[in-house]
């Protein structure tokens, strides 16, 4: 009986190991990799395995982690005084132990100097063009030791050893007297030329989606109206825009609206909401699925709608969204406010509002096709 009941059970933990997605199927390994980097706005700690589980702690973005234990997607990881389970796909894996320096590129001629992070998350790579593999996504102000450079691209390394080239143009150089070089960050970026983007206006026909709870608005055209002035200002800086749906009759089945990305090959998706809730909450939040396909991407959109927006940002989230999980392309899904709360339905519902939030998103937009 016991042996048979083994038997079970591991039959049991292998489905489910085998049913994870291919992103957080990753397992420690204790003598190389047993730190992580947290890459949520906020992190829950709870005290087991489970969104079901109370919560213990929280980490803020950047925190290191070190990782005991992993259990379907999850992680028993310390930090500080607090112990608990986080969800596996929050963390970016880093290695221990000493990390070889460097070596300057061929074609810089250049003596070490060091430079600070101006974008709000900029992308490390293998090599010095956007065709090269990302090796991670570097947070706003992170700290970099230049060793080289060839044209627009400079060779780094951070602080933890982590090596690969950025764009020069997100970077503010130190000089060996202290003082600063900083870079000027394009507000124009020419990076949406040619790119062809998806954007979707969540619901449409007979799904109205949330309804406000003062005015009685009703999603689907705030979606639309919105969409709209996103897609006016992408084509406006030379992109190439395609809507899921173009006018309120319409309802795209989910399945569609992915269809529509992957048939045009789509550079980037953004589907757009605005959101409801039992609980009077405000603000916007920005979902991923992916955290190598798409959290590049959420989090370019989601720092400008948190310094752009009269709304508070709630940060980014994964999300376990059709659209999402299912398109193959660079993805997002953005809620940029409450309809259900009366202060946020009163700002949302202004053109006003709908302009910066459109404005946002083509900001953030640029920025990710831009490092």
């Amino acid at each position: 009986m016991n042996k048979k009941m083994t038997k079970i059970s591991l039959i049991i933990s292998l489905c489910l190991l085998l049913a994870l997605p291919p992103d957080y199927a990753w397992t420690v390994n204790a003598a190389e990799q047993t730190s992580a980097k947290v890459l949520a706005t906020s992190l829950n700690v709870r005290s087991e395995p489970s969104f079901q589980a109370a919560v213990v702690g929280s980490l803020s973005y950047g925190a290191t982690v070190t990782i005991s234990k992993e259990a379907y997607g999850w992680a028993q990881i310390s930090y500080k005084q607090t112990t608990g389970w986080v969800a596996g796909y929050y963390l970016q894996k880093t290695t221990k132990g000493v990390v070889q320096a460097a070596k300057p590129a061929a074609s810089s001629g250049a003596s070490v100097s060091r430079g600070t992070v101006t974008a709000d998350a900029l992308r490390m790579r293998k090599g010095p063009g956007l065709d090269q593999d990302i090796v991670q996504v570097l947070p706003l102000g992170t700290t970099l030791e230049i060793t080289g450079h060839k044209a627009d691209w400079l060779q780094v390394k951070t602080s933890a050893g982590k090596t690969g080239w950025v764009s020069a143009n997100y970077v503010g150089q130190s000089t060996g007297k202290g003082t600063s070089k900083a870079t000027t960050k394009a507000t124009n970026s020419s990076g949406l030329k040619g790119k062809v983007i998806v954007i979707d206006p969540g619901h449409g026909g007979s799904d109205v989606g949330a309804i406000g709870l003062k005015w009685k608005t009703e999603e689907k055209k705030l979606n639309r109206d919105t969409s709209n002035k996103v897609a006016s200002k992408l084509r406006q800086r030379g992109a190439q825009v395609i809507m899921t749906r173009t006018s309120d009759s319409e309802k795209p089945s989910l399945s569609q609206r992915v269809a529509v990305s992957e048939a045009k090959v789509a550079d980037a998706f953004v589907s757009i909401h605005y959101n409801s809730s039992i609980k009077p909450n405000s603000g916007t939040l920005t979902f991923f699925y992916s955290q190598t396909k798409d959290y590049p991407l959420a989090r370019a959109i989601e720092a400008r709608l948190r310094s752009n927006q009269s709304l508070p940002s709630n940060g980014i989230s994964y999300g376990d969204y059709h659209v999402l999980r299912e398109n193959a392309q660079p993805s997002v899904l953005v809620e940029l406010g409450f309809l259900t709360n009366a202060k946020d339905e009163a700002i949302i519902r202004t053109a006003s509002y709908q302009e910066r939030a459109a404005q946002a998103i083509v900001d953030g937009l640029a920025d990710y096709f831009s490092n």
